[in-house]
């Protein structure tokens, strides 16, 4: 019996150490894809539209969910309205952020609460789908709801 306890725990001690890497390398990629997700935001605060297109991918499209429908387009429009100066700051907070990884595929869901300078104007979730290229992690699919702003964000800026 003692020979059996000592050879789980070896065995228990030797699927620790050989799993440890693996999930090192998976914490990695979720903070490679969570810095992507900060660089889109803070594109978006500092009216970048440079910054904001280098997070996407080439053939990245957007999408709105709300009761009326579901609407789906390129980024342009958006990237271009980032660019165009604007009398307040546009801050889309977000929490609870969720990223899975697979792969080169990651998919991140997110609450969000969006600020016309210091005034809440809407709610809502983020539904981001990301593609790992050979230069790193790009927005191929951003998808969002607007509900009234009825939420309340963090104040710790998780």
């Amino acid at each position: 019996m003692r020979r059996i306890n000592c050879l789980l725990t070896l065995g228990l001690m030797l699927l620790a150490c050989m799993s440890a890497p693996a999930a090192q390398a998976q914490s990695e990629e979720v903070d490679e894809v969570r810095a992507v997700i900060d660089r889109l935001f803070d594109g978006m605060r500092a009216g970048d539209s440079t910054m904001v297109r280098s997070v996407m991918h080439e053939s990245a499209l957007m999408g709105r969910a709300t009761d009326q429908g579901f609407r789906v387009g390129p980024p342009d429009q958006f990237v271009r309205a980032v660019g165009t100066p604007h009398d307040q700051v546009w801050d889309e907070r977000i929490w609870d952020v969720h990223i899975s990884i697979d792969g080169r595929l990651a998919s991140a869901w997110m609450e969000f609460a969006f600020f016309l300078g210091e005034n809440l104007s809407h709610c809502g979730v983020n539904s981001m789908q990301l593609y790992r290229t050979d230069e790193g992690w790009k927005i191929v699919y951003l998808a969002d709801t607007n509900r009234p702003p009825t939420c309340e964000p963090p104040t710790d800026g998780s």
